[in-house]
């Protein structure tokens, strides 16, 4: 998702910047249509420093308030024209702009000294920090979710990545037509969409999407409709700004954060107090900061503006309404704008840390209109407390309806609630003309599938997982392998792959397809066959298979495996967005690659046939999943994730030689914070009962070589491995294992060189019943604890790190260098 969303950004910063290229090279001329504006700066007269959030107004009731840095725009119909600004504890002050002077206003302002006493800074944090503290007291009588049983409403959302919408492009460059086009004729990207919402005390919000339609897709690219541009409510602990967490301005942690202070008093209807908040220390990432609107009476949130600032500027405003019968403030409309910024913190927006650079914004001269992202959202039929809410617990966080990109003109207009231009309208076939030539759409679809580890060739994607491998066994392992997509069918699919290891000399393959049975819970029907080598203990949930990876570190030291054949069948039901399942029956032909023998009943087998059922779940209760006429789409991690399964293995079932049963659990948390530190821990617990083989057994994700010196045992690290474990060391029937990694915020040495420390522990506890029954191979149980810590030092170099490792405990070895590890990390992100 944020991979596509960065798609759009770097491809419209790159026209952006190449025209603005042409700007310089050749004549740009700018040409103001229908209103005029005016920018300019306040500052306190004696120190000179900009006053933030100070009030502008015109004669003619336009209205703005000024940024942290005191800078302001304010938009009027002609010149000359009156501008007010007035601020707290200043006296307020009125000048005329005249056309000549509208590009570099400032504005000087004189303190009050009758009111020096009120307006004390020390006084005023001191007010405000009560009234913030009293208003977070107050979130469940103030917050609609908290507040109201149900609500539903529309909403309208216009969404444009754009220049400046009120300039044109001219260049005598034919060559670049395309661009003075995109400019002159259309914005770089624009979508529309309608959306149905409704909400009911105890669960999630959720929303149905009734129309929507993209610049240059026929069909909308679902993944942009997950993003959550910024947050609906200000009661929350996160301020959410394109999928990134802030802390929230009247979180609980919001007072340890945020310096306040009382700016103004409205005096209407439903009088304010104006609250200003800056974050209490200076930080190499960028913090929010803005002013809030808070009832007098309730400490409701009426208003709010906030902005985060960097490299990147964003400016985030909502607009609440006060619904009497219920004695709510209700939102009414939010905006969110992106322009260039010029400080050096990084703001995190799209997934990544994006570094724009300058767009070319001048401070001294204030000219031109820089946003190049606006997202404006209109909230209307708000219905509160209904009888009618049908909402449930199983439905997803965001639906598509099937009907929403087929809307006619007439359905648009009958909820547009922001004028459409000209401009607006001219984008579709403009930019879809620009789409097809630059064959972007492949450029998405090549991007999206590569992330899932897969590379699309017409109505095939060849999977990335099997062209090269390695590993003690095969050696050299080459292969070639993928399944159809939906241009062959939506309804069924083939599978298959084949791969040769030339240290083994053998050929291996598998060959399957599925039927959809059920589109609407995406339901599976599967059938395969496979004939290939599986590693000695190792245990996969059948949920959690698809994890891609370019680079599969542990493999390249794993020699223990046996050999398989498996005709499975498996249907994939999703039972809920949040709850996956997969049921799978399987028939095998097993024969040991070395010399191991399982002894059961007084008879040692080499070989033998087993026979399973197996039910699989995957829940993630915190994760929002947007359901697209395609499928279903996970847009926002959540957690804690468990994932469960049990297997039954029968006896005397197509000639089967055993019955055991085996079951697993494992559960993730992850915890992200604003700083970009983060904290995961994964528990696993796993048993097996009855007459398991050893193949059937399970270990602990070793990942040491047996080999003689710490250098010789030199390789890569991987996930969650337990580095300072040697393979065949330890097998169990029963164990449980615990990672946690914390990794601290980046160490900043450069502006490009910040590598990431990780420091990890692990813990391994475990045992092994009939431990003679397992001939022909020497390893231990795990009775007693298992401990190694260590740490990484990652992103040292095009995704290389290092990693270290010490073994102590019950099972620290004499030599102290065997309980050393010392590797590589590899981590690439796409």
């Amino acid at each position: 998702m944020e991979t596509l969303f960065c798609i759009f950004v770097f491809l419209n910063l790159v026209l952006i910047m190449r025209s603005k290229l042409f700007c310089f090279l050749f004549f740009t001329h700018f040409v103001v249509i229908s209103q005029v504006s005016i920018r300019g700066i306040v500052i306190d007269e004696v120190s000179k420093q900009p006053l933030p959030f100070a009030t502008v107004k015109t004669e003619r009731a336009s209205y703005a308030l000024t940024s942290v840095n005191g800078e302001f725009v304010i938009r009027c119909k002609t010149t000359p024209v009156k501008l007010t600004v007035s601020y707290l504890g200043y006296q307020s002050k009125t000048i005329q702009v005249t056309a000549e002077g509208k590009e570099n206003v400032r504005i000087s302002l004189v303190a009050a000294e009758e009111d020096l006493g009120t307006v004390n800074v020390k006084d005023q944090e001191n007010v405000a920090s009560k009234i913030i503290k009293e208003a977070i007291q107050r979130k469940k009588q103030n917050d609609p979710k908290k507040s109201l049983q149900n609500y539903s409403y529309k909403s309208y959302n216009k969404f444009k990545i754009t220049e400046d919408n009120q300039a044109l492009l001219k260049t005598q460059d034919t060559a670049r037509s395309d661009i003075e086009r995109i400019f002159n004729e259309a914005h770089s990207f624009l979508s529309e969409k309608v959306s149905d919402h409704h909400f009911r005390k105890g669960l999630e919000e959720k929303e149905t999407v009734l129309a929507t339609r993209m610049t240059g897709f026929e069909e909308p690219v679902y993944n942009v409709l997950g993003i959550k541009v910024q947050s609906n409510s200000l009661y929350n602990e996160d301020y959410t700004i394109f999928n990134n967490k802030f802390i929230g301005p009247l979180s609980n942690r919001a007072l340890r954060n945020y310096y306040y202070k009382v700016l103004d008093t409205t005096q209407d209807e439903h009088p304010a107090f104006v609250i200003l908040f800056q974050p209490r220390k200076s930080k190499n990432y960028a913090s929010l900061e803005g002013v809030l609107y808070l009832d007098v009476k309730t400490l409701a949130v009426q208003k709010a503006i906030i902005e985060l600032r960097g490299e990147l500027n964003v400016m985030a405003r909502h607009d609440f309404d006060y619904f009497k019968e219920q004695e709510s403030w209700f939102p009414t409309s939010k905006e969110i704008t992106i322009r260039p910024g010029n400080g050096r913190q990084k703001v995190t927006l799209f997934g990544g840390r994006i570094s724009v650079g300058r767009l070319g914004i001048d401070k001294k001269s204030f000219t031109g209109n820089n946003d190049f992202l606006v997202s404006k959202t209109d909230i209307f039929d708000i219905k509160l407390n209904t009888s009618d809410n049908d909402v449930t617990s199983n439905l997803p966080a965001i639906k598509i309806d099937p009907e929403a990109n087929h809307r006619s003109e007439e359905f648009w207009n009958q909820y547009r609630t922001s004028a459409i231009t000209d401009k607006d309208l001219n984008s579709f076939p403009v930019v879809d003309s620009i789409v097809k030539a630059q064959n972007i759409k492949r450029r998405i679809n090549v991007i999206q599938s590569f992330n899932v580890g897969y590379y699309p060739v017409g109505f095939f994607d060849f999977d990335l997982t099997y062209p090269i491998k390695y590993n003690n066994f095969e050696g050299l392992r080459l292969g070639v392998g993928g399944l159809t997509n939906n241009k062959l069918s939506d309804r069924f699919r083939l599978e298959g792959y084949l791969v040769y290891g030339f240290r083994d000399s053998k050929s291996k393959f598998g060959v399957g397809g599925g039927v959809l049975v059920n589109k609407k819970t995406t339901s599976w029907l599967n059938i395969n066959y496979t004939d290939d080598i599986r590693e000695v203990g190792s245990f996969m949930y059948l949920t959690d298979r698809r994890v891609y990876s370019l680079f599969e570190p542990r493999l390249v030291n794993i020699d223990f495996y046996y050999k398989h054949r498996t005709w499975s069948t498996s249907l994939q039901h999703q039972i809920s967005p949040k709850l996956l399942s997969e049921t799978q029956l399987s028939v095998s032909n097993i024969n040991q690659t070395g010399g191991y023998q399982f002894i059961n009943d007084g008879t040692a087998f080499s070989g033998y046939k087993t026979a399973e059922a197996t039910l699989a779940l995957r829940w993630s209760p915190f994760s929002r999943f947007l359901k697209t006429p395609t499928g279903l789409k996970e847009i926002q991690d959540g957690y804690p994730k468990i994932t469960a399964q049990y297997t039954q293995g029968f006896k005397g079932i197509f000639d089967s030689n055993f019955r055991y049963s085996k079951i697993g659990i494992k559960a993730e948390y992850i915890i992200n914070r604003i700083n970009q530190s983060s904290t995961s821990i994964l528990l696993e617990g796993d048993l097996a009962t009855g007459d398991v083989p050893l193949t059937h057994l399970y270990h602990a994700y070793p990942n040491a070589p047996t080999k003689e010196t710490v250098l010789q045992r030199f390789s890569v690290a991987g996930r969650r491995t337990f580095e300072t474990m040697f393979f065949g060391e330890f097998f169990s029937d029963r164990l449980a294992t615990l990672q946690i990694k914390h990794r601290i915020e980046p160490v900043k040495i450069t502006s490009w060189f910040k590598p990431e420390v990780v420091f990890i522990t692990r813990y391994a506890l475990g045992d092994v019943s009939n431990i003679q029954n397992h001939q022909g191979v020497e390893f231990t149980s795990l009775k007693d604890l298992y401990q190694e810590s260590g740490f990484e030092i990652n992103k040292l170099f095009a995704g290389f790190g290092l990693s270290f490792a010490y073994r102590y405990g019950a099972y620290h070895l004499p030599d102290v260098a065997d309980n050393i590890s010392f590797k590589f990390t590899f981590y690439l992100k796409l």
